[in-house]
Protein backbone atom coordinates (compact mmCIF):
# COMPACT_ATOMS: atom_id res chain seq x y z
CA UNK A 1 0.00 0.00 0.00
CA UNK A 2 2.91 2.58 0.82
CA UNK A 3 4.40 1.38 -2.43
CA UNK A 4 0.85 1.99 -4.22
CA UNK A 5 0.41 5.41 -2.51
CA UNK A 6 4.02 7.15 -3.70
CA UNK A 7 3.46 6.07 -7.17
CA UNK A 8 -0.05 8.14 -6.62
CA UNK A 9 1.93 10.93 -5.58
CA UNK A 10 4.52 11.26 -7.98
CA UNK A 11 1.96 10.95 -10.91
CA UNK A 12 1.51 14.38 -11.86
CA UNK A 13 5.04 15.02 -12.54
CA UNK A 14 6.04 11.29 -13.61
CA UNK A 15 6.39 11.74 -17.17
CA UNK A 16 8.46 15.20 -16.68
CA UNK A 17 10.85 13.32 -14.42
CA UNK A 18 11.26 10.04 -16.99
CA UNK A 19 12.54 12.54 -19.68
CA UNK A 20 14.95 14.76 -17.06
CA UNK A 21 16.68 11.65 -15.85
CA UNK A 22 17.24 9.58 -18.72
CA UNK A 23 17.72 12.13 -20.86
CA UNK A 24 15.08 10.95 -23.42
CA UNK A 25 16.97 7.77 -24.35
CA UNK A 26 14.23 5.77 -22.54
CA UNK A 27 12.10 6.61 -25.62
CA UNK A 28 14.28 4.49 -27.91
CA UNK A 29 14.32 1.52 -25.09
CA UNK A 30 11.01 1.00 -25.04
CA UNK A 31 10.74 0.97 -29.30
CA UNK A 32 13.28 -1.89 -28.68
CA UNK A 33 11.24 -3.76 -26.33
CA UNK A 34 8.34 -3.41 -28.58
CA UNK A 35 10.29 -4.79 -31.53
CA UNK A 36 10.73 -7.81 -29.08
CA UNK A 37 7.14 -7.91 -28.08
CA UNK A 38 5.59 -8.07 -31.50
CA UNK A 39 7.22 -10.15 -33.63
CA UNK A 40 5.70 -13.74 -34.01
CA UNK A 41 2.90 -13.61 -31.72
CA UNK A 42 -0.41 -15.64 -31.59
CA UNK A 43 -3.13 -13.80 -32.68
CA UNK A 44 -5.21 -11.54 -29.05
CA UNK A 45 -5.28 -8.95 -27.09
CA UNK A 46 -1.41 -7.61 -25.45
CA UNK A 47 -1.31 -6.22 -22.13
CA UNK A 48 1.33 -3.50 -20.57
CA UNK A 49 1.60 -4.62 -17.32
CA UNK A 50 2.38 -1.79 -14.43
CA UNK A 51 1.66 0.72 -16.77
CA UNK A 52 1.86 3.94 -15.22
CA UNK A 53 1.13 7.13 -17.16
CA UNK A 54 0.70 4.69 -20.34
CA UNK A 55 4.22 5.63 -21.90
CA UNK A 56 4.56 2.55 -23.62
CA UNK A 57 0.67 1.90 -23.64
CA UNK A 58 0.58 4.49 -26.29
CA UNK A 59 3.77 3.05 -28.00
CA UNK A 60 2.00 -0.33 -28.19
CA UNK A 61 -1.46 0.77 -29.77
CA UNK A 62 0.73 2.72 -32.48
CA UNK A 63 2.42 -0.17 -33.12
CA UNK A 64 -0.36 -2.81 -33.49
CA UNK A 65 -3.38 -0.96 -34.19
CA UNK A 66 -5.29 -4.12 -34.97
CA UNK A 67 -5.09 -5.39 -31.53
CA UNK A 68 -7.02 -4.51 -28.16
CA UNK A 69 -3.97 -3.09 -25.60
CA UNK A 70 -4.96 -3.82 -22.15
CA UNK A 71 -2.78 -1.44 -19.40
CA UNK A 72 -3.09 -2.42 -15.92
CA UNK A 73 -1.37 -0.74 -13.00
CA UNK A 74 -1.66 -0.91 -9.40
CA UNK A 75 -1.57 2.77 -8.67
CA UNK A 76 -5.12 4.41 -10.23
CA UNK A 77 -3.82 7.96 -10.25
CA UNK A 78 -0.77 6.92 -12.30
CA UNK A 79 -3.29 5.51 -15.09
CA UNK A 80 -5.60 8.42 -14.69
CA UNK A 81 -2.59 11.08 -15.32
CA UNK A 82 -1.77 9.31 -18.95
CA UNK A 83 -5.36 7.80 -19.89
CA UNK A 84 -5.64 10.65 -22.91
CA UNK A 85 -2.44 9.51 -24.53
CA UNK A 86 -4.20 6.19 -25.77
CA UNK A 87 -7.74 4.72 -26.64
CA UNK A 88 -6.31 1.77 -24.39
CA UNK A 89 -8.45 -0.02 -21.81
CA UNK A 90 -7.72 0.27 -18.30
CA UNK A 91 -7.35 -1.51 -14.99
CA UNK A 92 -6.38 -1.09 -11.55
CA UNK A 93 -4.46 -4.07 -10.76
CA UNK A 94 -2.10 -5.88 -8.65
CA UNK A 95 0.39 -7.60 -10.75
CA UNK A 96 0.91 -10.78 -8.60
CA UNK A 97 -2.80 -11.07 -8.16
CA UNK A 98 -3.85 -10.44 -12.33
CA UNK A 99 -8.03 -10.08 -12.74
CA UNK A 100 -7.62 -11.82 -15.79
CA UNK A 101 -8.56 -15.76 -16.75
CA UNK A 102 -6.04 -18.35 -18.17
CA UNK A 103 -4.73 -17.84 -21.40
CA UNK A 104 -5.99 -14.78 -22.10
CA UNK A 105 -3.22 -12.23 -23.78
CA UNK A 106 -1.16 -12.98 -26.96
CA UNK A 107 1.95 -10.86 -25.45
CA UNK A 108 2.65 -8.96 -22.08
CA UNK A 109 5.17 -6.15 -21.83
CA UNK A 110 6.55 -4.44 -18.68
CA UNK A 111 8.50 -1.60 -18.74
CA UNK A 112 10.71 -0.65 -15.30
CA UNK A 113 7.79 -1.89 -13.10
CA UNK A 114 8.65 -5.88 -12.18
CA UNK A 115 11.37 -4.37 -9.83
CA UNK A 116 8.61 -2.82 -7.79
CA UNK A 117 7.16 -6.02 -7.17
CA UNK A 118 6.98 -7.27 -3.41
CA UNK A 119 7.65 -10.90 -4.87
CA UNK A 120 8.86 -11.03 -8.24
CA UNK A 121 8.68 -14.51 -8.87
CA UNK A 122 4.72 -14.15 -8.09
CA UNK A 123 4.21 -11.64 -10.75
CA UNK A 124 6.45 -13.89 -13.37
CA UNK A 125 3.75 -16.91 -12.85
CA UNK A 126 1.07 -14.74 -12.84
CA UNK A 127 1.83 -13.44 -16.25
CA UNK A 128 2.77 -16.98 -17.62
CA UNK A 129 -0.41 -17.91 -16.47
CA UNK A 130 -2.85 -15.24 -18.46
CA UNK A 131 -0.72 -15.43 -21.62
CA UNK A 132 -1.71 -17.47 -24.67
CA UNK A 133 0.42 -20.69 -25.62
CA UNK A 134 3.01 -18.80 -28.01
CA UNK A 135 2.28 -15.49 -26.46
CA UNK A 136 5.28 -13.31 -25.61
CA UNK A 137 6.52 -11.66 -22.35
CA UNK A 138 9.15 -8.56 -22.74
CA UNK A 139 10.48 -6.99 -19.82
CA UNK A 140 12.65 -3.81 -19.79
CA UNK A 141 14.00 -3.29 -16.74
CA UNK A 142 16.94 -2.00 -14.74
CA UNK A 143 18.44 -5.03 -13.26
CA UNK A 144 21.11 -5.00 -10.69
CA UNK A 145 24.37 -4.52 -12.42
CA UNK A 146 26.71 -6.92 -12.24
CA UNK A 147 29.52 -5.30 -14.12
CA UNK A 148 31.80 -3.06 -11.50
CA UNK A 149 31.30 0.20 -14.43
CA UNK A 150 27.96 -0.16 -14.60
CA UNK A 151 27.68 -0.45 -10.92
CA UNK A 152 29.27 2.64 -10.01
CA UNK A 153 27.21 4.24 -12.29
CA UNK A 154 23.97 2.59 -10.74
CA UNK A 155 24.76 4.00 -7.59
CA UNK A 156 25.85 7.22 -8.19
CA UNK A 157 22.83 8.17 -10.54
CA UNK A 158 21.00 6.66 -8.21
CA UNK A 159 22.06 7.82 -4.82
CA UNK A 160 22.74 11.47 -5.69
CA UNK A 161 20.62 12.63 -8.97
CA UNK A 162 17.61 10.88 -9.08
CA UNK A 163 16.84 11.80 -5.09
CA UNK A 164 18.05 15.65 -6.21
CA UNK A 165 16.20 16.10 -9.60
CA UNK A 166 13.10 14.09 -8.03
CA UNK A 167 12.94 16.51 -4.69
CA UNK A 168 13.35 19.87 -7.10
CA UNK A 169 10.99 18.85 -9.59
CA UNK A 170 8.52 16.85 -7.42
CA UNK A 171 9.24 18.19 -4.30
CA UNK A 172 9.20 14.35 -3.06
CA UNK A 173 12.79 13.10 -2.40
CA UNK A 174 12.06 9.99 -0.76
CA UNK A 175 9.89 8.53 -3.52
CA UNK A 176 13.01 8.57 -5.65
CA UNK A 177 15.17 7.57 -2.97
CA UNK A 178 12.72 4.51 -3.10
CA UNK A 179 13.04 4.20 -6.64
CA UNK A 180 16.93 4.17 -6.41
CA UNK A 181 17.07 1.36 -3.91
CA UNK A 182 14.49 -0.54 -5.62
CA UNK A 183 17.11 -1.20 -8.49
CA UNK A 184 20.03 -1.79 -6.53
CA UNK A 185 17.85 -4.31 -4.89
CA UNK A 186 16.48 -6.02 -8.01
CA UNK A 187 17.54 -9.02 -9.03
CA UNK A 188 20.55 -9.43 -11.95
CA UNK A 189 19.43 -10.09 -15.73
CA UNK A 190 20.76 -13.76 -15.49
CA UNK A 191 18.77 -14.06 -11.69
CA UNK A 192 15.45 -12.35 -13.69
CA UNK A 193 15.79 -14.78 -16.78
CA UNK A 194 16.07 -18.13 -14.46
CA UNK A 195 13.09 -17.04 -12.42
CA UNK A 196 11.28 -17.01 -16.24
CA UNK A 197 12.61 -20.49 -17.06
CA UNK A 198 11.29 -21.50 -13.75
CA UNK A 199 7.91 -19.98 -14.28
CA UNK A 200 7.74 -22.08 -17.69
CA UNK A 201 8.84 -19.59 -20.22
CA UNK A 202 10.90 -21.02 -22.88
CA UNK A 203 13.62 -19.62 -25.11
CA UNK A 204 14.41 -16.96 -22.76
CA UNK A 205 17.20 -14.31 -23.18
CA UNK A 206 18.31 -11.00 -22.55
CA UNK A 207 19.89 -8.08 -24.58
CA UNK A 208 21.81 -5.13 -22.74
CA UNK A 209 21.04 -1.41 -23.49
CA UNK A 210 23.20 1.28 -23.11
CA UNK A 211 26.13 -0.10 -22.08
CA UNK A 212 23.86 -2.49 -19.33
CA UNK A 213 22.30 0.41 -17.50
CA UNK A 214 19.11 -1.14 -18.55
CA UNK A 215 18.18 -4.62 -20.26
CA UNK A 216 15.11 -6.17 -22.04
CA UNK A 217 14.53 -9.80 -21.38
CA UNK A 218 12.19 -11.60 -23.67
CA UNK A 219 10.39 -15.30 -22.90
CA UNK A 220 7.84 -17.21 -24.86
CA UNK A 221 4.89 -19.83 -23.13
Amino acid sequence: MAVRGMFDRISPTYDLLNRLLSFGVDRRWRRRALGELTRELPQGPLLDLCAGTLDLSCELREAVPDRTVVAADFAREMLVAGRDKAPVALAVADAQRLPFADGSFAGVVCGFGMRNLADTRAGIAEVARVLKPGGAFVVLEFYRPTRPLTHVFHTLYGRMLLPAVGRLVSGDAAAYRYLSDSMLGFLTREQFEQAMRQAGLRDVHGTDLTFGVASIVRGVK
